[in-house]
């Protein structure tokens, strides 16, 4: 059962009983609030309650669509039927509409819940704690785009009870659950979870996390951080993987094979295979915002991994499409991160922490914002405050599939402060998280020739050249991103090393 509000429920109502029509923020107001004043956000808060106790979002709206300067519409598929079950209900306003009576179809894509973290051990003292990890995974999962999350309070109904996983997803008409259990051991806690999905019973995912106990909150905040971005990736990548078997896909499904080809890496095959998924979206919906954002990452990622003799291309078709989302959705937190980076990358380091802060504000797990707040301080010429907010990204998302750019940015910024023998071990780190990515190797071979290891400099070259053979110096020094005479300084010692190491010019 899921519970909502009086008037979200007559909201909704009022949708599905004049689905044929499209009906106005005045047709909402006049039905609903009996034509009293009520401002827009109090009627976008009520949208979005309706929209998620049907399983939609403000960004799919699979069943309630806005069409901008006209109003609302109901386009799901009703089913009126005679015969209703006796459970599961959505209640609201001293009625109720019995599952069956309107039937929404099948759970939504990346529809979960999140059931009650078992306290193993049994200690009363800790429940708080282990009831606040799946309280704040629950909040934090529902900022995921394209998600649909059972709220905490419906959840809790589960605590201390036997669960069928496959009844659970039946009640809930979710797709996944996850299920986890928390266990401390004097100076330590750890937290074992499980993705399942519900239509099967089939353990999609496992995982372990282990932390020294410190500060509760604090530990309780890292957890679930790390938690919902690893979530993130391998949700997505289940619903490529039901993409890829679909017999007619959408937008959505194109989406996510988009989105997982990025997440396998940023390569130049990787990301032509996700811009190729991305254009199928918008050929089918040619205001997908995950399309958008999708194709405004893929461009960023060209750019800054410097797979492309035309950055600035690059750069500039990145902000054109996160532009473009968000015009369409402006809290998207995604896109006002790949926007800030556009601008970081182009000169424009006040503008973009400031987009990367909003992203921070509407999500605060959006680990690369910080990524690429720590970037901003490299081309300010302030490379000491670099490493740490690479950290935090780190912190947020430490098994995330870019994070050999984090690295490479942090050892850049040692380059940078004159840091040779420190640059050399994070240029390591980042290859040894990305063994494919030439510009590391390159980076390396430089770093070392600084060093005098002439060597192991020409080795490192070699291998940058086995993945890149085209790359020359020159794709560096076109494309002035920052006119910090630090920052230019830093960057002609990175050149001079590449030079004595024996990469071509160009």
């Amino acid at each position: 059962m899921v519970s909502i509000t009086p008037q979200v429920f007559d909201l909704l109502d009022y949708l599905i009983r004049n689905r044929d029509r499209v009906v106005s923020k005045d047709d909402l107001i006049r039905a609903i609030w009996n034509g009293r004043i009520v401002s827009d956000s109090a009627l976008t808060t009520r949208l979005n309650a309706a929209r998620t106790a049907v399983g939609d979002s403000g960004e799919d709206q699979r069943l309630i669509k806005t069409l901008p300067r006209k109003g609302f519409r109901f386009i799901g598929v009703v089913r009126e039927e005679r015969r209703l079950p006796p459970t599961s209900s959505v209640v609201g306003n001293g009625r109720r509409y019995l599952k069956g009576q309107f039937d929404f179809g099948n759970p939504s894509r990346m529809s979960m819940v999140v059931l009650p973290f078992a306290n193993i051990g049994g200690d009363p003292s800790q429940d708080y704690f282990v009831d606040g990890v799946t309280e704040s995974l629950t909040t934090d999962l529902s900022r995921i785009a394209r998600s649909f999350v059972i709220g905490r309070h419906t959840a809790f109904t589960y605590k201390g009870r036997p669960i069928d996983l496959k009844r659970v997803g039946r009640e809930l008409n979710v797709r996944y659950a996850l299920e986890g259990s928390v266990q401390r051991s004097g100076d330590r806690i750890r937290v074992n979870v499980q993705l399942v999905d519900t239509e099967t019973g089939t353990h999609l995912w496992a995982d372990r996390f282990d932390k020294a106990v410190a500060d509760l909150f604090d530990l309780q905040d890292e957890i679930v951080a790390q938690l919902a971005n690893t979530l993130k990736a391998e949700l997505i990548a289940v619903e490529a993987r039901r993409a890829e078997r679909s017999a007619h896909p959408d937008a959505t499904d194109f989406n996510f094979q988009g989105q997982a080809c990025i997440n396998k890496g940023a390569t130049t095959r990787n990301l032509a295979a996700a811009r190729d998924f991305f254009k199928r979206a918008l050929a089918v919906d040619p205001r997908s915002v995950a399309a958008l954002v999708g194709m405004a990452i893929a461009d960023l990622l060209q750019a800054a991994g410097l797979l492309s003799e035309d950055r600035i291309a690059h750069f500039s078709a990145a902000e054109d499409r996160a532009s473009e989302a968000l015009s369409i959705y402006p809290s998207h937190a995604t896109a006002h991160w790949v926007l800030g980076g556009a601008y970081i990358y182009t000169g424009r380091t006040v503008q973009g922490v400031a987009e990367c802060e909003e992203a921070l504000r509407l999500d605060h797990n959006a680990a690369y914002a910080h990524g690429f707040i720590g970037l901003a301080k490299y081309y300010m010429g302030r490379a000491a405050e670099t490493e740490g907010h690479m950290i935090d990204a780190l912190r947020l998302s430490p098994r995330d599939k870019h994070i050999y750019l984090w690295a490479s940015c942090v050892a850049t910024a040692k380059l940078q402060d004159g840091l040779d023998t420190e640059a050399a071990v994070w240029f390591r780190r980042s290859i040894e998280a990305n063994r494919n990515f030439a510009f590391g190797h390159f980076c390396l071979a430089a770093t070392l020739s600084l060093l005098g290891d002439h060597e192991e400099a020409r080795v490192a070259a070699r291998t940058g050249y086995a993945l890149d053979p085209h790359f020359t110096i020159r794709r560096i020094v076109a494309t002035r991103l920052s006119d910090n005479p630090t920052y230019l300084a830093g960057r002609a010692r990175i050149c001079e090393g590449m030079l004595l190491a024996g990469i071509a010019e160009g």
